[in-house]
């Protein structure tokens, strides 16, 4: 009698289905505010990791340089074969030989027209080097705000929703109205940290560069300066 009984209440009280909801429907479902600011933000992710290892690999390129260069461009410069030390240059191809080969371009004039011209090509190349590297901080600033421009916009639909209501709307779904909502700062912050730490780190290799550089440039006056200590 007793299990006879136990089935029966088994049978007739409902079994609760927990709900589930995936991180697609989650994102999509946030009307269409929060589903476009979302695209928007999936647009910012994915131009920004574009523009993050488009530059790393350029300023990785760039940072290679022989170690002999200097010393074989020291070698022609002082033996006076102007000639090779620009197609020495030349097959470098580097940021470094670059500056080197605008200095060697103008050997002859005052040290102070060749240390101008080498700082002229120093700040082109910097230029090169940043290229497109301010738009990782615009990401990284604007992402968390559009992030919680849709958390607002979910906010003020669900309140809407309640007030519409006359305060009698169903807390499931103003609760599932929140909780989407901020979804949008979840993935701007995502967003956000990414772009961030990827503008940071090209910022120090940007650095490294630029560092390499100033010391070739200081190397090669030196260089120029020589033959007047004499």
């Amino acid at each position: 009698m007793l299990a006879t009984f136990i089935q029966e209440v088994q049978e007739v009280e409902p079994v609760s289905e927990e709900k589930t909801l995936s991180l697609l429907d989650l994102l999509l479902s946030g009307g269409t505010g929060g589903t476009i600011i979302i695209g928007i933000l999936f647009i910012l992710l994915f131009t920004a990791i574009y523009i993050y290892f488009e530059r790393f690999f350029a300023i990785k390129a760039a940072s290679k340089t022989d170690k002999d260069f200097m010393n074989q461009i020291k070698d022609s410069v002082s033996s006076g074969n102007i000639e090779a030390a620009k197609i020495r240059c030349a097959k470098e191809n580097s940021p470094v030989a670059r500056l080197t080969e605008r200095g060697i371009s103008h050997i002859g004039r005052p040290l102070d027209d060749i240390n101008t011209a080498i700082e002229n090509a120093g700040r082109l190349e910097v230029y090169k080097l940043e290229k497109n590297v301010s738009v990782l901080a615009t990401i990284a600033g604007a992402g968390p705000m559009l992030g919680f421009l849709g958390t607002v916009i979910g906010m003020v639909v669900a309140f809407h929703e309640l007030a519409s209501s006359s305060g009698q709307a169903e807390m499931g779904s103003l609760a599932e109205g929140i909780y989407t909502a901020m979804t949008t700062t979840v993935a701007g912050l995502i967003v956000g940290i990414i772009a961030y730490i990827g503008y940071n780190h090209l910022v120090v290799r940007t650095d490294k560069v630029v560092h390499q550089m100033e010391a070739t440039a200081v190397d090669f006056l030196d260089l120029l300066n020589e033959p007047s200590k004499k």
